[in-house]
């Protein structure tokens, strides 16, 4: 397990992780399961709350044919060949992964990583393989564009987590990044976002914040709302 010390994410009481599929909170909250492999640390009032948000985001991302039946596909992202239909879309998220390398990464002993927003685990199995420390949190867990999409990537090994942004598993102090991955604009209140990133963040951490689209004007990104709405539709 990576070297991380985990929380109730509703009272920041430590957990008991002394059994292999189970968390325990002290205060009675939870308790959190693992389940194929992915840690289950949402509560059912939260589970209740983004099922509508996964069911269409899912609905969309099929229908956009996101996804392989192949894991050599999910091994080589962000750099899936040029006849794959997102490849202009994979091809800005590697230089984001160079960009991060370069400037944050290289030369840096293992850190401790939060892939938040971590999709099929593309950025957390390429850190691990690199020797850093990696949570992949997110909503979504199915096999194909979600967090189940682990089981496809070889040791060593990243931890997935479904959490919820404003309620993570883990206590205060130990990141040394937090990165939102392509994930920041599905936020619902930036500030809660932003405080409970900067209450994990070690003492000379760093946030950041990659792929994630910015509008100039406030009727750009509601055109863009207006454009996936109609996806979803269409879907």
């Amino acid at each position: 397990m990576p070297p991380f010390t985990f929380a109730c994410p509703q009272c920041h009481a430590l957990l008991d992780t002394s059994t292999p599929n189970l968390w325990r909170c002290p205060a009675g909250h939870g308790p959190y399961p693992l389940e194929d492999g992915i840690w289950r640390c949402l509560t059912p009032a939260q589970s209740s709350y983004y099922a509508q948000f996964v069911q269409e985001y899912e609905t969309v991302r099929r229908a956009e044919g996101w996804g392989s039946p192949s894991a050599a596909y999910y091994r080589a992202l962000p750099y899936p060949g040029r006849d794959d239909p997102h490849a202009a879309i994979w091809h800005i998220r590697a230089r984001s992964y160079q960009t991060l390398q370069r400037r944050l990464l290289a030369g840096r002993p293992p850190q401790r990583i939060l892939d938040l927003g971590a999709g099929n685990g593309w950025l957390s199995h390429r850190l691990a393989q690199a020797g850093h420390h990696l949570l992949a949190i997110d909503l979504l867990v199915n096999p194909v564009d979600g967090l189940g999409a682990h089981h496809h990537y070889p040791p060593p090994p990243f931890l997935p987590i479904q959490a919820s942004f404003n309620q993570l598993p883990l206590a205060a102090g130990q990141a040394d990044l937090v990165i939102y991955n392509g994930s920041i604009h599905y936020a619902t209140d930036y500030e809660q976002t932003l405080r409970e990133a900067r209450r994990l963040l070690a003492p000379a951490g760093t946030i950041v914040i990659m792929d994630s689209p910015c509008y100039s004007q406030p009727s750009s990104g509601a055109q863009m709302v207006r454009e996936r709405q109609a996806r979803f539709q269409q879907a």
